[in-house]
């Protein structure tokens, strides 16, 4: 697991995450995964796909959640 890879949500993170916390987090992970803390050349663009889409997930997963004793981020 990586460990540099913050929980994103109350009540860990009192205030929302912002977008360079999600695309930090992101990027992360990409490098685990791959193994590459920064892609070749004719890799860089898978890469930058990959950070794109997680970044996107964790966002959506980050309004969708509910804690216990937080406000609901989204409605329905």
């Amino acid at each position: 697991m990586c460990r540099s890879i913050k929980t994103l949500r109350p009540p860990v993170l009192p205030e929302e995450a912002t977008e360079e916390d999600i695309r930090a987090a992101a990027l992360q992970y990409v490098r685990k995964v791959s193994g590459f803390r920064a892609p070749a050349a004719h890799n860089r663009q898978a890469f930058d796909r990959a950070v794109d889409a997680i970044a996107e997930a964790t966002a959506d997963l980050l309004t969708d959640l509910e804690v216990r004793g937080q406000p609901t981020r989204r409605a329905g």
